[in-house]
């Protein structure tokens, strides 16, 4: 989880020992991300903490793993939350991002395109992902993780904050406003 698509794919072909390329792993793969990806649901509480942070004027944005035509395919049922980010970066599509989570490069390039450019203490990440973690952490941010009930606790270790959801985290902990 958090690793770039076909690095992704690679790790699934050596575990599973499937006798095939990263590359045809993806293409069989095309159809159902195609029809399944737009499904995918937000995170229980993510709209109303967009919202709130965006209606503070707090500068947010979107790192992620996933190729440009997934990040289309996953924003499809909630392009008004997403028009409020200030940018998206693709750690498998944009070339500025050279080295997939946990390296720390897909949240460095994505501060650095904010208007200010904040300084990595000062920017709050919210990752599902253990590499993602390790990756925000690398960089130097906060991180926020939200796993799912499957990831192991020595996994959730490097976060600042471990949540069972979004719809308990307290913006005022990281200095934000309060909802």
């Amino acid at each position: 989880m958090g690793t770039r698509e076909m690095d992704t794919g690679r790790i699934f072909i050596e575990e599973a020992k499937l006798p095939i390329t990263s590359q045809e792993f993806m293409a069989m793969q095309t159809e159902e991300i195609r029809v399944e990806m737009p499904k995918v649901p937000l995170m229980p509480g993510a709209e109303r903490l967009i919202r709130h942070l965006h209606s503070h004027k707090i500068p947010m944005a979107v790192a992620t793993s996933s190729s440009r035509g997934h990040i289309e395919l996953k924003f499809t049922n909630h392009q008004d939350l997403f028009s409020l980010m200030d940018h998206v970066v693709s750690g498998t599509s944009d070339e500025e991002v050279k080295n997939g989570k946990p390296a720390p490069d897909i949240f460095l390039v994505c501060a650095s395109k904010f208007q200010d450019s904040p300084l990595p203490e000062k920017v709050l990440v919210f990752e599902d992902a253990p590499n993602g973690v390790l990756a925000a952490r690398a960089a130097g941010m906060q991180v926020v993780m939200v796993p799912e009930d499957h990831i192991p606790e020595e996994k959730r270790s490097q976060a600042t904050l471990v949540l069972p959801s979004l719809e308990v985290f307290q913006p005022e902990l990281f200095g934000l406003p309060p909802f």
